[in-house]
């Protein structure tokens, strides 16, 4: 074994997989690449009042704009990350934040509202090719730490969705339309980072095929355990992620019905939830790797309960404040449950990530279209008492196997071995 190991240290030099430290120059390049890309997503969400306004568009039709992008990112990831899995391409980093580029100039000078859907549908298509390699290489740079590699390559993603709506507020909104496409220098700049992580990457092949035949960490486990997890995993993410639509998608429309603000006062707002759902990505990872993934998980969808059913009933201030405690508790979970997923199916990383980003952004595009017709039919507040009852399914964790352990001592024996 130590003759193998010994091999492998030759073939990937100072980069050994699990057994050795975290990489961070590799994982702050993919968490700044991540940053831009969603950055550049982010505008279409937060550019939503202008479009409404243009183009004289229904809550149905804001809803139709994300359900386009979230559909494609949705339904292609899954297939991306299987292909990977047999055929890792580690230049489809930088092609997939190309097709994001060319989406952001459509939207850019889209005339109508079929183009806005088409270039939400380019954008979400970029968005599939990037994150189940990007996942797979935090995996790679990680050392072992599988939950802090996670959680900073997804941090710089949530940053980048908070600071859309304050460069909607500061350039689009006063400048127009039109102004969305000076982005695209973004665009090229995340393009540059991530063909030296693509040249990273192809250097370190023998780590990705060797974390692909790694066996389960968890043997033990049958497979109708597994199975149930997995379901139990994807209600999670139902819960957490149609919760997350009522907010990000109509959180600003919801602030001006209730409570009179302007365009630009309630992007900030925005800007303040979305910035909670950063930082607790940045922690939910780390915390996950000290004291057990389920814990986290239990914690951060049923422990948002009492705030999300306190939301619909308070006033602006403590809206403001409720939001945010709400996204710092709820985004800790996704790098638990991702990790989770993982290993419980540890040699097939490029399929589980694309499939749970996949179901991440489907979950999200379907809820923001399900509560954009509510919307219309029953009003924005409605919306809102209806969500409000969500984080409640975080009861379905008690479900779950205690893998903590388990993976102790798999890391243990790794050691020893």
């Amino acid at each position: 074994m130590k003759d193998n190991h010994n091999k492998i240290n030759k073939i990937t030099p100072g980069l050994s997989g699990v057994e050795d430290r975290p990489r961070f120059k590799v994982l702050g390049a993919i968490s700044f690449s991540h940053f831009m890309n969603d950055t550049i997503q982010s505008l279409i969400f937060a550019i939503y009042p202008l479009f409404k306004t243009k183009f004289q568009l229904s809550f149905a039709q804001i809803g139709m704009i994300t359900l386009s992008y979230q559909l494609t990112a949705s339904l292609l990831q899954p297939i991306v990350g299987l292909y990977t899995d047999r055929s890792p391409k580690p230049y489809s980093l930088a092609f997939g934040m190309g097709c994001t580029l060319v989406g952001l100039v459509v939207l850019g000078t889209a005339q109508s509202y079929t183009e806005i859907l088409l270039a939400a549908m380019i954008v979400g298509t970029g968005s599939s090719i990037f994150h189940p390699e990007s996942s797979r290489v935090a995996r790679m740079a990680s050392g072992g730490r599988y939950g802090l590699a996670q959680s900073i390559f997804q941090v710089g993603g949530n940053m980048g969705t908070a600071m859309g709506p304050l460069l909607a507020a500061a350039v689009v909104i006063p400048r127009g339309q039109g102004s969305v496409a000076w982005f695209s220098l973004a665009a090229l700049l995340a393009i540059l980072v991530l063909w030296r992580v693509g040249k990273w990457y192809s250097g370190h092949k023998a780590l990705a095929v060797r974390s692909s035949t790694h066996r389960s960490l968890h043997p033990d486990l049958p497979n109708h355990t597994v199975i149930l997890s997995i379901m139990v995993l994807l209600i999670l993410m139902f819960s957490k992620f149609f919760y997350l639509a009522s907010l990000s998608s109509y959180y600003t429309f919801y602030l001006m019905y209730r409570f009179h603000l302007s365009v630009q006062s309630s992007q900030v707002h925005l800007f303040v939830f979305l910035f909670a759902v950063a930082t607790g990505t940045l922690f939910g990872g780390p915390i996950g790797d000290r004291i057990g993934r389920k814990l986290v998980i239990w914690g951060s969808i049923l422990g948002a309960a009492p705030f999300a059913l306190a939301l619909p009933y308070a006033n602006l201030t403590w809206t403001c404040i409720l939001a945010f405690i709400i996204g710092l508790i709820l985004a800790s979970a996704f790098s638990a449950i991702l990790v989770f997923a993982q290993e419980l199916i540890p040699d097939k990383v490029g399929t589980v990530s694309g499939l749970f980003f996949g179901l991440a952004f489907g979950m999200a595009g379907i809820g923001a279209a399900v509560f954009g017709r509510l919307a219309d039919q029953r009003g924005i507040e409605f919306v809102y008492h209806v969500c409000s009852y969500l984080p409640l399914l975080g009861i379905m964790t008690a479900l779950l196997p205690d893998l903590g352990k388990r993976s102790s001592a798999a890391s243990d024996k790794r050691t020893s071995i």
